[in-house]
């Protein structure tokens, strides 16, 4: 465990997104590196913070219950980001744990994440996730389901920001990460949440506003508990 350096790991993302941001004629400033630690623990999350990232992704809920409060007690100005799928019997700790949830992807979701932000009075961000592929197996609204989904999360007066996608693994993702910009434009949705440890820097230049990097920081996943 203790042979991955996650300091070193982190700046080689940064640079490469810095890279492929000034090559598309972006400011690296626009692309949040939102670090996936989903199955990995506290030393590899430690070996972050010390580095000075403070913007984090979990895929579980209860996951993330055993592993962040205390950090967010401990580390101002975290964000931790919900990037697994949510159901609807785990709003209530969402909304209570998480600062963004990028998995909204049903009108259900939408009415039980409005009703526990009332009740809770938190409002964490959130990205509507499209199933670009149409992937039968994959969480995420159709695309042509996505215009009519965050009319209804915003008129619920959820803080809508961008969209949210996870290409096919065997289709070009520059394909998929295009549509994504193209409905969140006709949406007037500045948020792209795209790419990950094999194409983020491709996502940068298709205008990726998040990428969500694992692996290529903290090296390859435990199993599951």
């Amino acid at each position: 465990m203790s042979d991955v350096d996650v300091a070193a790991n982190l700046a080689a993302v940064k640079q490469e997104i810095a890279e492929a941001a000034r090559a598309a004629g972006r400011d690296p400033a626009e692309v949040t590196l939102v670090a996936v630690t989903k199955t990995h623990g506290a030393d590899r999350i430690a070996a972050a913070l010390g580095a000075g990232h403070r913007v984090f992704g979990e895929n579980r809920v209860q996951e993330a219950e055993a592993k962040w409060p205390a950090l967010k007690e401990r580390h101002a100005g975290l964000a931790l980001h919900l990037i697994g799928p949510l159901q609807t019997n785990k709003a209530r700790n969402a909304v209570a744990l998480f600062d963004v949830i990028e998995t909204l992807d049903r009108p259900k979701l939408v009415k039980e994440l409005a009703r526990e932000m009332e009740k809770q009075g938190r409002r964490p961000a959130c990205f509507v996730q499209v199933n670009t592929g149409e992937e039968p197996q994959k969480s995420g609204c159709l695309p042509e389901e996505t215009d009519a989904l965050v009319g209804a999360a915003q008129a619920a007066g959820l803080d809508v920001r961008g969209l949210m996608c996870i290409p096919p693994l065997e289709e070009e993702p520059s394909l998929h990460f295009a549509l994504l910009a193209e409905i969140a434009r006709r949406n007037g949705l500045a948020g792209l949440s795209m790419g990950m440890s094999g194409d983020y820097a491709v996502a940068v230049r298709f205008g990726a506003t998040h990428v969500r990097v694992g692996t290529a920081i903290f090296g390859a996943r435990p199993p599951a508990a």
